[in-house]
């Protein structure tokens, strides 16, 4: 791709995360010479990137063209579409749009990162607010998902109205908000809707995501089979509409409020500055949730996915001032993510441990998905009957499914796009016309690198492989130690005879090649490898230590 790269006369979209994966949402909508973002998420490693707990999409294309970008647009306040907030907005250097819930938890973000008063923020009434940057006319469209103000983007181009899902569902009864009927998505496909641009994640699911009033009714009946006996439900403190639930439960079922969960408070007390949870319960505090008969309490927690540090897996653990013994139940309200099987499963064991009884969507009706199913699908394509249809927020086969079951359903182009394809969305036939760089970063530490870098490669190379060290003295002879590789002092042998290999290299040198840094650092470096790989079948990193004395 050239580098002065700018969309003139065309309407172009390009996703930099979230296309070809699930999460770390970043999209941007090129038109007229300039571009527009639509979120900026992250997402987690899952140990795939050792010592790193944040990922990020490389914004290397965005970055260069910095003049050309309007504004960043946020969709929603979930993590995977504005985590990534604090670490790049400041550099972008542009205005950021969003609603009044999620705007808040922006700005919070930006004020723990201390970037409060550099980035220029821009509150849009939640309910069909609409603004204009550069040629991109946006719409905020209210719809239902797993979180307070989830919106769809209408963004009118010259070139034809986007459609930009954001995370949706339909839900006749979202406890929380008041999405857009049919007949509004309806009078906006009358208008003309050129592409849309849609959440790919439930695909596979025959069914619909399902209502948060069917889970009211399911926490109500399963909270109700329980009495006597202390109750703990986890789910997602994003998840405003369940918070809202859980709190009439507690009050229908006649038992006391109590919150453990950082989060959780944060997401309370932004909900109610906002105007939701105004009825919640007053929790009570730990000391007094103890206090009371065990049948009189629930307890609202973290820690659904496992996460080490939350109120949940420390509880497990004797490791926090609320207790569970034997006969109390734990309700987990929430979907089991991917990637973090193992550890949800260590903490429901140490909780079996206890003979706490455990309950999951699997058993009860006390979770729905955030995302849509296929006959909520359908009934979108229905509505807004877009010429174009862009699969976006899933893996590949998540994506190729939307564009086989779009077509099926009427849509006459779907394009099925990953990280770094440039799409034409008009003028002409739609398709991918070039691809740019779209990698990944992580936050190593305090410092942002490129996932694929030197440092990241090595140590997870060392994490499987383990190193082995050489120390050269000043008349080359060595010592050796190894990391990570079961070559303690149990394998003398391997020691003597991996000395002996490194000396017979080095003194096999002639001439120039002896004095050689270069030569005698590679002689070691193989000798040392290969006598590692005899022993203990790994293929070690080797560092070897020279002398300053070698030429």
């Amino acid at each position: 791709m050239k580098k002065n790269f700018t969309p003139e006369d065309e309407l172009l979209f390009l996703a930099l995360g979230g296309s070809g994966e699930i999460g770390m949402n970043v999209n941007l909508y090129g038109c007229n010479g300039k571009w527009l973002m639509v979120d900026l998420g992250m997402t987690f490693s899952g140990g795939e990137y050792p010592g790193v707990d944040l990922v990020f999409a490389d914004l290397e294309f965005i970055e260069e063209r910095t003049k050309q970008l309007e504004a960043i647009v946020l969709t929603h306040a979930h993590e995977d579409h504005i985590g990534a907030v604090p670490y790049f907005a400041a550099d972008l250097g542009v205005p950021i749009y969003a609603t009044p819930f999620t705007m808040e938890l922006v700005r919070r973000k930006l004020e723990e990162a201390g970037l409060l008063g550099e980035i220029e923020l821009h509150e849009i009434e939640e309910d069909h607010g609409s603004f204009q940057v550069g040629p991109f006319e946006v719409t905020y469209i209210p719809l239902a998902h797993s979180i307070a103000e989830g919106n769809a983007l209408l963004i009118d181009t010259p070139h034809g109205k986007i459609f930009h899902t954001g995370d949706w569902k339909l839900d006749d009864d979202p406890i929380i908000g008041e999405p857009a009927t049919d007949e509004e998505l309806t009078e906006i496909g009358d208008d003309g809707v050129l592409a849309l641009v849609c959440d790919s994640t439930n695909v596979f699911n025959p069914s619909p995501s399902g209502s948060e009033g069917a889970v009211y009714k399911g926490l109500l009946e399963e909270v109700q089979k329980h009495k006597g006996k202390r109750v703990l439900v986890t789910t997602f403190a994003s998840n405003v509409a369940r918070l809202q639930t859980l709190g009439n439960v507690a009050r229908e079922t006649g038992r006391q409020l109590c919150v453990a969960g950082r989060s959780l408070d944060r997401i309370i007390e932004v909900a109610q500055q906002n105007g939701y949870l105004e009825d919640l319960p007053e929790p009570v505090d730990f000391d007094t949730a103890m206090g009371l008969p065990r049948g009189e309490v629930m307890i609202l927690a973290t820690g659904g996915q496992g996460e080490p540090r939350a109120a949940l897996s420390r509880i497990s653990e004797d490791n926090h001032p609320l207790e569970l013994v034997p006969g109390d139940v734990v309700l987990f309200s929430s979907r089991q993510i991917p990637g973090n099987e193992l550890s949800i499963g260590a903490v429901q064991n140490r909780l079996a441990e206890k003979g706490v009884t455990m309950v999951t969507d699997r058993q009860s009706m006390i979770h729905v998905s955030g995302h849509p199913g296929r006959p909520e699908l359908e009934a979108l394509y229905g509505w807004l009957r877009p010429e174009i249809l862009v699969p976006v927020h899933g893996e590949m086969r998540h994506m190729q499914e939307q564009a086989r079951f779009g077509r099926e359903n009427g849509i006459p182009d779907a394009v099925v796009q990953q990280n770094g394809d440039i799409v034409r969305l008009a003028p002409g036939a739609p398709g991918t016309i070039a691809k740019v760089r779209a990698g990944r970063l992580v936050l190593d530490g305090d410092i942002i690198a490129p996932a694929d870098g030197d440092a990241i490669v090595m140590r997870r190379r060392i994490m499987h492989e383990g190193v082995v060290i050489v120390a050269l003295d000043s008349d080359l002879s060595p010592r050796i130690d190894s990391i990570g590789l079961p070559l303690d002092e149990d394998y003398g042998d391997f020691t003597e005879e991996a000395l002996a290999d490194i000396r017979q290299a080095i003194g096999k040198l002639k001439g120039k090649d002896a004095r050689s840094a270069s030569a005698v650092h590679e002689a070691a470096r193989l000798a040392a490898r290969r006598a590692a790989q005899r022993w203990s079948g790994k293929r070690p990193q080797v560092r070897v230590l020279l002398p300053e004395n070698l030429g």
